[in-house]
């Protein structure tokens, strides 16, 4: 059962774009001519969203709290669904939860059309073909995105709308994420500044004795101190390249290093920062100071008009010319809702996809993660990971603090 709600008239909050959480009713908080663009480039009529990133965007920052840490609901799973039909947003729907209406009455949507049902992927799915259906266009090509439309809810639309092709729109969706709004950098700033001071607090915290897993446990802690959502902490100690959270406990002299994610409001702060128990010797320094020049070179490639590609290529060079090259390992990727969303520079990366953007000119508000890590033999694992915004006369780093040789156990 779904209920059709109106947009209430007295929300009344000034849109400010994706990533603000505020929103005009009626009012789109994206570009929709720029989506318009894209869809008619993929020669795609309308859209049905699936993904939790897609939505969020699309709704100007909003996601539903209630699954924030899981989305099963019975047999099913929780599937929030934006309607959007090109050259139409005065169309858009928003086929939400039926617990979001309490949402709604705050006035959390802009959307003219909102149905609140049960959920699940096979209610929301049918309530957004219906709604399709109840406009009469002559809609011939929907765009889907694969990855994230689950096999019932897939075989629905395929039935439920026999008469229009299913159309792969998962990269024209990330595109329009790719320039971040005033807001969402506001977001990404906020992410990468609270993460790196949480990695901070935690090597002043950390002493000899003190197991991977507890520091790893300190870590989430600070994160959620300052309200960020904790996702992960790959942690490392002394020589050893185990990047787990384990029993090994550090010892005096151990360096070990901080890889975390954490989220706020949805976007991604995703770091990585170096600590010592003692004092760096004049190896280390020079190991670090290594890494950091690499940094530096790809960095320093990095403004708007640049190839993408070239972001990568400067990178891999640098590790190349260094005496360490057979055991550094260079990436750079862009970041946002998604670790690994738009621009995409290379194919050789970790997470396999293709370098769509190695060739196209980097753009003002994109945003790089750019990292260098040094698997020495002898060691351990040293690497430094930067978030930088792209400038139309270079690049904005987002959360620097701590890029040296942080010494642990300062704190009283």
């Amino acid at each position: 059962m779904s209920t059709t709600i109106a947009t209430p008239p007295a929300a009344g909050r000034a849109a400010a774009g994706p990533g603000s959480g505020t929103v005009t009713p009626g009012t789109a908080p994206f570009d929709t001519q720029r989506l318009d663009d894209l869809l008619a480039a993929a020669d795609v009529d309308a859209v049905v969203t699936t993904s939790r990133q897609a939505a969020q965007y699309l709704l100007g920052g909003y996601s539903f709290p209630f699954f924030d840490h899981r989305d099963a609901i019975g047999l099913s799973r929780y599937m929030p669904v934006v309607v959007y039909v090109r050259g139409r947003p005065d169309l858009t729907a928003y086929i939400a939860h039926r617990l979001e209406k309490h949402e709604h009455q705050l006035g959390r949507f802009w959307t003219p059309v909102v149905k609140t049902v049960s959920g699940t992927t096979t209610d929301a799915t049918e309530n957004a073909i219906a709604y399709l259906r109840s406009l009469g266009l002559p809609l011939r090509r929907i765009g889907v995105e694969p990855a994230f439309l689950p096999s019932d809810a897939a075989a629905l639309l395929r039935d439920g709308l026999p008469n229009c092709a299913l159309i792969d729109v998962a990269q024209p969706l990330e595109r329009l994420r790719a320039r971040k709004s005033p807001a969402e950098l506001a977001m990404l700033r906020e992410a990468s500044e609270r993460v790196v001071e949480s990695m901070l607090a935690t090597f002043a915290a950390c002493r000899p004795g003190l197991s991977k897993a507890a520091v790893a446990e300190r870590l989430r802690r600070e994160e959620e101190g300052r309200d960020l959502t904790f996702e992960y902490c790959l942690i490392t100690a002394g020589e050893s390249l185990n990047r787990a959270a384990s029993a090994q406990e550090f010892r005096p002299g151990d360096i070990l290093s901080l890889d975390s994610g954490g989220r706020y409001q949805g976007y991604i702060g995703d770091l990585c920062r170096m600590g010592i128990l003692g004092e760096p010797d004049s190896e280390l320094q020079d190991l670090l100071g290594a890494v950091e020049a690499i940094q530096a070179k790809a960095r320093g490639m990095v403004r708007a008009g640049t190839p993408g590609g070239a972001v990568q290529a400067a990178g891999e060079a640098a590790a190349a010319a260094s005496p360490l090259a057979k055991h550094l390992e260079f990436l750079a990727h862009g970041m946002g809702l998604v670790q690994h969303e738009a621009p995409w520079l290379t194919a050789h990366g970790p997470i396999p996809y293709a370098a769509h953007d190695a060739e196209r000119p980097l753009e003002a508000d994109m945003v790089l993660s750019v990292e260098t890590t040094l698997l020495h033999p002898k060691r351990g694992f040293i690497k430094l990971e930067d978030t930088i915004v792209v400038t139309e006369t270079g690049c904005q780093p987002l959360g620097d603090a701590g890029r040296g040789w942080n010494r642990c156990g300062t704190a009283a």
